[in-house]
């Protein structure tokens, strides 16, 4: 049985990068189950990680095709969870509990392995309150991939911006060191 990733995508200009990254675990034998917010709808269609996944987008914790809630039933069909791009709004959500979308709930419920990536403009990322939730996230065992350093889409230079599908594929490939493929 292949691994199962769950890809979630919360509303950035980085969202290109995570059909990217969703295309390349699913080439390389990995099962990919996305999970979308709304915001992220507004940079990206579900329909391309429908292709790439080949599999339905599940965004809303309303799904009658799930009886237990999507997110109990997304949440253990898993075996790693990583959400790229993780804007500011979704981490500083998830540091403080909050589960008001079918993302931030599925995070709440999810017992392995979570993995962000971090994306957003340079101001934001330095700002206090935000490095104050990725601390908080940190102590409580989730990990952080980048954010890398470049070009932003505010036309900045600085650290902020998504890591790379190809960095942040080594470093999801790596926590299945005895995996199968499909």
């Amino acid at each position: 049985m292949p691994n199962e990733i769950l890809l979630g995508v919360s509303g950035g200009i980085a969202c290109y990068k995570a059909a990217a990254l969703c295309s390349k675990l699913a080439q390389d034998g990995f099962s990919v189950s996305v999970i979308m917010t709304q915001s992220a709808n507004q940079f990206i269609g579900a329909a391309t990680f429908e292709a790439l996944s080949g599999r339905k987008v599940c965004d809303s914790v309303f799904d009658s095709a799930r009886p237990l809630g999507a997110h109990i039933e997304l949440a253990r069909q898993a075996d790693l969870f990583l959400i790229a791009p993780a804007t500011a709004n979704f981490i500083g959500k998830v540091a403080n509990g909050i589960a008001d979308d079918l993302l931030t709930a599925t995070v709440l419920s999810f017992t392995k392995q979570i993995y962000f990536a971090p994306a957003m403009n340079v101001e934001m990322w330095g700002k206090s309150s935000v490095q104050r939730n990725v601390d908080r996230l940190q102590k409580d065992g989730l990990r952080m991939i980048g954010p890398g350093t470049g070009w932003q889409s505010c036309r900045e230079q600085g650290v902020g911006r998504m890591s790379e599908p190809d960095e942040i594929y080594e470093v999801i490939s790596a926590a299945f060191p005895n995996r199968t493929l499909s």
